[in-house]
């Protein structure tokens, strides 16, 4: 029988969006939407602000011009304006906070913090919701818009994965100020090595891995949606067309059990489509752990992971041969 517990924090709802920056912001916006299939919500400033067709929001991913690509910030929506209040009072107790911005496209007031390896992150309740124009409205009531003839066709963002030097240390941090749970973790000799968390039933809304070059606080993927694995081998297709490096990929994870297919934009920003994987509904799950032993379980069938997965990030520093695998 399960134990006792405590009541666990349900005031974080989902991954709302991502920022990136990248310094060929034309060349990134283009790729973004005439293959990725991203579609331009606005602009304002240096930013772009773009969604895929399945999300329901303004904007899932801004694009920012800058020095170098990496990550802008991490954005979370509360599940309630009480909610909201709850966090940042928990937030700013804990001493990580940087304040309220009055929003931006798209959504409401938020207040803005940093995870222990100094992401930028947010948390807001306002959005905006997106209005189709009447050209690329569905008849299908429960859709956003229709959906694309051209390019992938990503149907909505999954999740986000950041590079950090203690992943234990951020684990604990969303697990204690926001209410994340692990989910699956890899662990080598009694270190942290990898955690995948969420607030939803999704195997990971977000994941931190180790940072193989020692730097901290670097960027590593944003994953979209991908209805099936055939999805992503007309993905594979189409973005070798258009002379896209592909990392790795169409493959299955055995963490996450989900389907993978990793690329990067012009910016130098990795990005991937994700497919399969699984749902959690049990609130006493156990976390799944991977050790050294499992190795060979990487990847569970289509290749191995290339060295770049486990030292390349955003901003790019000199890498060093990681040995979370």
């Amino acid at each position: 029988m399960s134990g006792a517990a405590a009541e666990p924090i349900q005031d974080v709802s989902h991954l709302a969006h991502v920022e990136l920056r990248t310094p060929r912001l034309n060349e990134t916006l283009a790729f973004l939407t005439s293959v990725f299939g991203l579609r331009e919500s606005a602009r304002a400033g240096p930013s772009v602000y773009l969604r895929a067709w399945g999300d329901f929001y303004h904007h899932t991913l801004k694009i920012t011009d800058a020095a170098q690509p990496g990550l802008g910030h991490v954005a979370w929506r509360a599940t309630s304006p009480q909610a909201l209040d709850r966090r940042v009072r928990a937030l700013e107790g804990r001493g990580c906070g940087r304040g309220w911005v009055d929003g931006d496209r798209g959504h409401g007031p938020a207040y803005q913090f940093a995870d222990p390896a100094g992401h930028l992150m947010e948390i807001f309740y306002e959005v905006e919701w997106h209005e189709a124009p009447v050209a690329m409205r569905t008849r299908l009531k429960n859709q956003p818009h229709r959906r694309p003839s051209s390019g992938i066709g990503t149907r909505r963002i999954d999740h986000v994965n950041l590079l950090a030097a203690d992943v234990g240390a951020n684990r604990q941090f969303l697990e204690d100020s926001l209410g994340f749970r692990l989910r699956e973790q890899i662990v080598h000799s009694g270190r942290e090595m990898g955690a995948w968390l969420s607030v939803t039933p999704l195997v990971h809304d977000i994941a931190y891995m180790r940072d193989g070059s020692g730097a901290d606080g670097r960027f590593h993927h944003v994953a979209f949606w991908m209805d099936d694995f055939s999805d992503l081998i007309r993905a594979a297709d189409i973005l070798r067309e258009a002379g896209t490096r592909i990392e790795a990929g169409p493959a299955k994870h055995a963490i996450t059990n989900g389907l993978f297919l990793y690329l990067y934009e012009p910016g130098g920003n990795r990005l991937e489509l994700f497919s399969g994987g699984y749902l959690i509904f049990a609130p006493d799950w156990r976390p799944v752990t991977w050790t050294e032993e499992d190795r060979d379980l990487r990847v569970w069938w289509g290749g191995e992971l290339p060295e770049s997965f486990f030292t390349y990030g955003t901003p790019v520093v000199e890498p060093v041969k990681a040995d979370l695998r």
